[in-house]
């Protein structure tokens, strides 16, 4: 099973996840162990669960039509949508708190 780092407010989470999880999809029915994952509409129209990818981001398929609208240039630096990201692999994440403007 995939293990997911995500750190957020200085503070370092870690948890193992089932294959073709979602983060955003299991915060929203209360089964995803870290508890500051920003998120809102969860259909990659807000740009809220905007994270940084620190290590696995090789093993995710390029970013789709709804990333490059709402990420713009933070793409080049590392950010992904977690609400459109099925996670398959190891992966370290990190959400700040800055406004994601594309």
């Amino acid at each position: 099973m995939p293990v997911v780092v995500f750190r957020r407010n200085a503070e370092v989470y870690e948890a193992e996840v089932k294959e073709n999880t979602n983060l955003v999809v299991r915060a929203g029915i209360k089964q995803f162990p870290f508890p500051h994952l920003r998120y809102e509409c969860g259909m990659g129209k807000c740009a809220r669960c905007a994270c940084r990818v620190l290590a696995g981001g090789e093993y995710l398929p390029p970013p789709n039509w709804k990333e490059k609208k709402q990420l713009g240039a933070r793409l080049d630096e590392g950010y992904r949508l977690a609400c459109q990201l099925w996670i398959e692999h190891d992966i370290e994440l990190e959400q700040d708190d800055l406004p994601v403007e594309p």
